[in-house]
C-alpha cells in the first residue's frame, strides 16, 4: 500500500518502500545513516515475560537484518485494561526491557492505547555506514543461500491456540524466538554479503521472493537442509496450519516450483509465517560465512539453498 504514495523525491532516503526492505534507511553524512523500523503483533506464546522479549527480539532482528547496529528503542502497545490486570503488561514490558539490555540497547518511551487485544512491539533505531547497507536486493548467481534459524514458529503458535502442542516443540519455539540476531548479523558481517532479509511475517519463500525477485534471480532451496522445529511437519499435516502460512503460499504460487516429492505438509512448513525468526543471507563466501556462524555460536545455521541465474521472473525452485 506504500507503493501507491507518490514517490519519494528526497536524496537522503537510501531505502524506502520500494524494495519491500526489512527497515528505512536515511542518509545523515556520507560515514553515516540512520535506520528506522518499527513491528508489533498480538501475544503467539501464553507467557507473557517470554511475549515481551519475542516482542522486543523480532523488532531488533529487523536492524541486524540491514547490517545496522540498533541504538534505542520505543514501546508500542494495545491492552484490554478493563479485562486483564496490568500486571500482565508489567511482565510483557519486563521481558521487552531485558531482552533490549541483552542488545545493549535502551527502550527510551513508547505509546500506548486501550484495545480488545493486547498488541506490542517496538520502534527501534539504529545507525549503518551507507555503504555497508544489506538489502533485500543484490543477490547473484553463485550465491549461497544461508538460513541462521529453525522455522515452523507460525504452526507452533497455532498449536499452543488449539492446545495441541508439545512442550518440547514449544519451548524449542520460544527458545529461537527470544535468540537475537546480533550474533549472526555479526558473523554475516566478516563476510561478503549481497543481500539479506530476516525470515518473518511472508515466511521462508515470501521473503525469498523478494530477494529473488528484486534481484531478477533464480533460488533453488533443498527442503531437506531446510532446520525445523520440532513436531512442525506433523502439526502441518493435523491441520493446523495458520491463515498466513496459506495466504504465503498463495502469493508466491505462480513463482515456485515444487518438486513432486515434497508433501504438502512440508511445503505449509517451508511457506510458514514466522516472528523473530533467522536471517537470510546471500552470499558469495558460504564456506567463510559458515565458519564465521560457528565462532558466534549460531547454532543451526544452514546453507539452505544457492542463487541459481538471471531470471526476470525471480523462479524459486524447492528440490526435495
Amino acid at each position: 500500500m506504500l507503493r501507491l504514495l507518490p514517490p519519494l523525491v528526497d536524496p537522503n532516503v537510501l531505502v524506502g518502500p520500494e524494495t519491500a526492505d526489512d527497515a528505512a534507511v536515511y542518509r545523515l553524512s556520507d560515514e553515516l545513516a540512520l535506520v528506522l523500523t518499527v513491528d508489533f503483533f498480538t501475544p503467539i506464546v501464553d507467557d507473557p515475560y517470554a511475549f515481551g522479549q519475542i516482542a522486543a527480539a523480532n523488532s531488533l532482528s529487523d536492524v541486524y537484518a540491514m547490517g545496522a547496529r540498533p541504538l534505542a528503542m520505543l514501546s508500542i502497545v494495545g491492552f484490554p485494561r478493563d479485562r486483564l490486570p496490568l500486571g500482565v503488561l508489567g511482565e510483557i514490558l519486563r521481558g521487552g526491557a531485558d531482552k533490549a539490555r541483552e542488545a545493549g540497547v535502551s527502550v527510551v518511551g513508547g505509546h500506548s492505547i486501550d484495545d480488545a487485544e493486547p498488541k506490542v512491539g517496538y520502534a527501534v533505531v539504529g545507525l549503518v555506514h551507507p555503504a555497508r547497507i544489506w538489502r533485500n536486493v543484490g543477490a547473484r548467481p553463485g550465491d549461497a543461500l544461508f538460513l541462521t534459524k529453525p522455522i515452523g514458529t507460525g504452526i507452533i503458535s497455532t498449536a499452543i491456540k488449539n492446545a495441541k502442542a508439545p512442550a518440547a516443540a514449544v519451548a524449542a519455539a520460544v527458545r529461537t524466538m527470544v535468540t537475537l540476531n546480533r550474533q549472526a548479523a555479526e558473523a554475516a558481517a566478516a563476510v561478503v554479503v549481497h543481500a539479506a532479509t530476516d525470515v518473518t511475517g511472508f515466511g521462508l519463500l515470501g521473503h525469498l521472493r523478494g530477494m529473488t525477485t528484486g534481484s531478477k534471480v533464480r533460488a533453488r532451496l533443498y527442503a531437506g537442509r531446510i532446520p525445523l522445529l520440532p513436531d512442525v511437519v506433523a502439526l502441518a499435516g493435523a491441520g493446523l496450519v495458520p491463515g498466513g502460512t496459506r495466504r504465503n503460499l498463495e502469493a508466491v504460487a505462480s513463482i515456485v516450483r515444487w518438486a513432486d516429492a515434497i508433501p504438502e505438509p512440508m511445503r505449509a512448513v517451508i511457506g510458514d509465517a514466522q516472528t523473530s525468526g533467522g536471517l537470510l543471507v546471500a552470499t558469495p563466501d558460504g564456506p567463510g560465512l559458515l565458519a564465521a556462524l560457528a565462532r558466534m555460536g549460531v547454532e543451526g545455521a544452514t546453507q539452505v539453498g544457492e542463487i541459481r541465474e538471471e531470471d526476470a521472473l525471480g523462479t524459486i525452485e524447492v528440490e526435495a
